[in-house]
């Protein structure tokens, strides 16, 4: 076993399992090698991609000293949302044999003085878009799958995230009212799926206000919008849809009558005829190439995307069969690929897996409920 301190980001050596097809059923079993992506790199310090503007030589640092709780796993929100897995896997299955390795991976990473490094790091001078929504919105999803987590360990660490948490919840508070646009892309500053994660930490700790922004401001710039363009997706690196997370962000903000016909004139072209070729999976060509693998992901956040359309819309409408179908064969897709054997994919897309599997993000109660 690798010993982790908390002083620094330690290499994780050890090969992970190849896996080269979906689980028949996610059990611990089937989370080990989820887990034991993150495992191997939320202190894994190198290589390392940096987003940092430097405003002196004092700048000049390791990763482990500018943002020493998540300086892993190549990039900062990919260290994020590895932590986040951890959490999620650990509060799913907590007998699993995972589980002490993640608490203590967790325990070594999100304490109260590293935490105060991270705040002191985006406080700095020239990084008021550090992050911002992507790795912001992943922060407040792991804030938030903590507090839900009923754990005395979990709230331990919760406690030690919440400075990082309002001051990642206040930069965005401060940008929306600013935002005059939305921002439609397939990657990081795509604002409807950073706005979905944000809309569901708001909801599950209750902060109203914030709730009520990313409402406001999600009507704003999306429920005029109409016949998005799917036959133009996916761009050749994507890892988002814009036009699916678009949707379903809609399907948290609008009761289900009115995200139906929303989306009636929104995807016009959905079929009801329960097929799934309507929507193809996209294809890798290389995946030790960072930016191709990308698409890998895409089939995966297609994937839940269009679960979540599917639970958004009342029962009985006749799109949900092919939303469904065309769901099945990106998870199929998507699943596949989580294999560990290239870094540039390991590092980030069993997070990506995970939020897929157990159905993050989902609602809890039937379309119909909602208010």
């Amino acid at each position: 076993m690798v010993t982790r301190t908390v002083a620094a980001c330690v290499f994780a050596a050890g090969s992970l399992p190849v896996a080269a097809a979906e689980p028949r059923a996610f059990d611990a079993a089937a989370a080990q090698r989820f887990a034991d992506l993150a495992l191997a790199c939320v202190h894994k310090e190198y290589p390392n991609k940096i987003a940092h503007v430097l405003a002196s030589d004092a700048d000049v640092k390791p990763p482990r000293e500018l943002t020493p709780a998540f300086c892993g796993c190549f990039d900062w929100h990919s260290a994020v949302h590895g932590h986040w897995l951890l959490v999620r896997l650990a509060r799913t299955f907590p007998d699993a044999p995972f589980v002490p390795a993640a608490r203590a991976a967790l325990a070594a990473s999100l304490t109260p003085a590293h935490i105060a490094g991270e705040v002191a790091y985006m406080n700095g001078a020239g990084r008021a878009d550090f992050e911002r929504p992507y790795g912001l919105a992943w922060l407040l999803q792991l804030a938030a799958e903590l507090r839900e987590w009923d754990d005395p360990q979990a709230r331990e660490l919760a406690r030690a995230l919440a400075p990082l948490e309002r001051a990642s919840a206040a930069r965005l508070a401060a940008w929306l009212p600013k935002l005059a646009y939305p921002i439609r892309i397939g990657e990081h500053a795509q604002t409807a799926f950073a706005f979905g994660l944000v809309l569901d930490w708001a909801r599950s700790t209750g902060d109203a206000g914030m709730a009520a922004l990313v409402e406001r401001r999600s009507r704003d710039y999306y429920l005029a919008d109409r016949d998005c363009p799917m036959a133009y997706e996916p761009s050749g690196q994507d890892f988002l849809s814009p036009c699916l997370a678009e949707a379903d962000l809609m399907r948290r903000v609008l009761p289900a009558r009115e995200f139906a016909a929303w989306l009636g004139t929104f995807l016009p072209r959905l079929p009801g005829d329960g097929a799934a070729s309507w929507l193809a999976p996209a294809t890798v060509t290389d995946p030790a190439d960072g930016k191709l693998a990308h698409l890998d992901g895409l089939n995966l956040s297609r994937a839940w995307m269009l679960e979540g359309i599917a639970a958004g819309l009342p029962s009985g409408d006749p799109r949900i069969a092919a939303l469904r179908a065309a769901a099945a064969s990106h998870r199929r897709s998507g699943l596949a690929a989580v294999t560990g054997e290239h870094y540039e994919g390991g590092h980030w897309l069993g997070s990506f897996a995970v939020y897929l599997v157990t159905g993050r993000g989902l609602p809890a109660k039937p379309a119909e409920g909602r208010p």
